[in-house]
């Protein structure tokens, strides 16, 4: 980290030295205007300047004048001599083995939030059956707990890498990832199912300080172009991977051997990660910012206890019922606290959510994506659950049917990236909702007889239209929509209603469910045909999201066409 000059050196400043100074104060000036959209950090302030041995050869011009060689020192107030700092984002020069090396080891970050959803998921009746969990609410705290905290502490975890600094918030991220992954194997154990979801829960926040940072490190270290888009495509890539591999191995695990050995195999991975970490990312990317900024502690308290008493009360109500007082309390105190947070957040000088990048456009594409990734989540839950429960499959032959969405996911990323430069981005929004609508519509209408190649196949053929591409299309509709100042509030956001909307759409599924499956009169329900009858009630929450999607992301292209006509926006 560079040190600034005493005082009493700043009055012996050399000519050469002020012209350098002047020219380095007209670049960060205008490089900082810019920051914030190259970096997918919420309210990224000036980051740490890469030294000029680290200076990547693609960078410009501009890039390159304010470049210092490293035998032009300023003498530090102690006397140690450290290199200025350039302008951020210029780029790092690494040898090409070393950039792989640096691009794997970051982009696995995306690879582990992914694959600690499969590890979970696939042998999930396996699980429940070990730690005595049969309420079908229950079993979807497996998945809720876990996306329940990486959608809440992501803004907060990339606020830490912008004060702390993004390499050591990702090392971090790592190692407790690791830690809580390890001990979500030992539930085994005691057979208690509370302590499994709050290792589940501990392992999201581990997934919430990797993701931020992950793409923080990325954006740091190449300048905008070409290379920078490919950099950030293997990055999206890894998810489809991770997914898979994380079912392929939590049914390996779970089926042929002992599912506890799929968490401690990917707490050892994750230990691996954070050693190699440590090794392979650049140095320059450790260092601490110049001018931090300040922490929003009460919003951000305020802010994680509203989100989590809320969802606490919607997946509990399947469970206990909503009649019961520690349900609605929670949900009534997690209101009380959310209208806090936003006041706090209306008058805070460094707020989490910043009133100004918030707009009708905002509002009409965040809900979007709350009601298109709810529908999400109940397919790819409830789909697993059908084909395993209902349709009597192993866990290994479910994880085996949806590799195809590998194939799937790459082929939608690359329309994706072609459709964004030829049609209007709300158009391509429009065709994200058509997709989720198309797959929750087409699993959760399959009867317990069919073939896999009918309905199962095309649905998980056609949900990853719907991933791929509303990613993309909401992250660059809202940096379009907000000030230069709060680019970085873009991806954070998206990433905080994809993952806070997958658990709660989860908690009203559950409950939709339990309630059709709710003991009265007759024979119990326990066959598969009322298992089968409870599971298709539930997807009819997801239908019901994505056709919501549909009408809004529809409506949002109208109104959008209308004002702007068939424009393709620049990005």
């Amino acid at each position: 980290m560079s040190s600034r000059p005493s005082e009493s050196e700043s009055d012996s400043v050399t000519p050469s030295q002020s012209t350098r100074i002047a020219v380095q104060t007209r670049f960060d000036s205008k490089a900082s205007s810019v920051a914030a959209s190259t970096s997918s950090m919420p309210n990224t302030p000036s980051v740490p300047e890469i030294p000029a041995k680290y200076k990547s050869p693609l960078a410009n011009d501009r890039f390159a004048a304010s470049s210092i060689n490293e035998k032009d020192e300023t003498a530090s107030s102690t006397g140690t001599l450290t290199p200025p700092t350039p302008g951020p984002h210029g780029g790092i020069k690494l040898t090409r083995i070393h950039e792989i090396l640096f691009v794997a080891t970051v982009a696995m970050a995306h690879f582990m939030v992914q694959c600690a959803i499969g590890i979970a998921l696939a042998p999930i009746d396996i699980i429940a059956r070990d730690l005595r969990t049969r309420n079908p609410g229950e079993q979807s705290w497996f998945i809720s707990s876990y996306a329940l905290t990486v959608g809440t502490f992501i803004l907060i975890a990339g606020r830490a890498g912008d004060i702390l600094g993004h390499k050591r918030i990702f090392i971090f991220g790592y190692i407790y990832l690791g830690f809580w992954s390890a001990l979500a194997g030992f539930a085994v154990y005691p057979r208690s199912q509370i302590f499994f979801d709050i290792c589940r829960s501990q392992q999201g926040v581990g997934s919430a300080l990797l993701l931020p940072n992950a793409l923080a490190l990325l954006g740091r270290s190449y300048p905008p172009g070409p290379r920078k888009n490919i950099i950030f495509s293997i990055f999206g890539a890894s998810a489809p991977f991770g997914a898979t591999i994380g079912n392929i191995s939590g049914s390996v695990f779970g089926q042929l051997l002992w599912w506890p050995w799929g968490f401690w195999s990917y707490a050892i991975t994750a230990f691996g990660l954070a050693i190699f970490s440590l090794v392979i990312i650049p140095k320059p990317l450790a260092a601490l910012p110049p001018h931090r900024p300040s922490f929003d502690w009460t919003g951000s308290i305020l802010g994680v206890l509203s989100l989590v008493l809320i969802n606490i009360a919607f997946n509990n109500g399947p469970l206990y019922g909503w009649d019961q007082p520690h349900v609605y309390f929670l949900l009534i105190i997690g209101a009380i606290i959310l209208g806090g947070f936003l006041y706090v957040e209306l008058r805070a000088t460094n707020p989490l959510l910043p009133r100004s990048a918030f707009n009708s456009t905002t509002s009409f594409i965040l809900s979007c994506l709350a009601l298109g990734w709810g529908a999400f989540g109940v397919w790819v839950f409830y789909t697993f659950r059908f084909l395993e429960i209902v349709r009597r499959q192993t866990p290994l032959l479910v994880s085996a049917e949806f590799v195809p969405v590998i194939v799937a996911a790459v082929i939608a990323s690359g329309v994706t990236g072609y459709m964004l430069s030829h049609t209007p981005v709300s158009f391509v929004n429009l065709c994200a909702m058509i997709g989720f609508f198309l797959g929750i519509v087409l699993v959760g209408t399959m009867p317990i007889e069919q073939t896999y190649w009918g309905q199962t196949f095309f649905g998980i053929l056609v949900m990853p239209i719907g991933m791929d591409m509303s990613f993309p299309a909401s992250t660059v509709i809202l940096s379009n929509s907000m000030p230069g100042e709060h680019q970085g509030l873009a991806a954070a956001l998206v990433t905080t209603v994809i993952n806070y909307s997958v658990s709660i759409t989860l908690g009203i599924a559950a409950l939709v469910e339990v309630n059709v499956l709710k003991p009265g009169p007759g024979p119990p329900h326990n066959s598969i045909d009322e298992i089968a009858k409870g599971m298709h009630s539930a997807y009819l929450v997801g239908i019901s999201f994505g056709a919501a999607a549909v009408v809004l992301a529809g409506v949002f292209f109208v109104r959008t066409f209308m004002k702007e006509g068939w424009k393709v926006m620049a990005h």
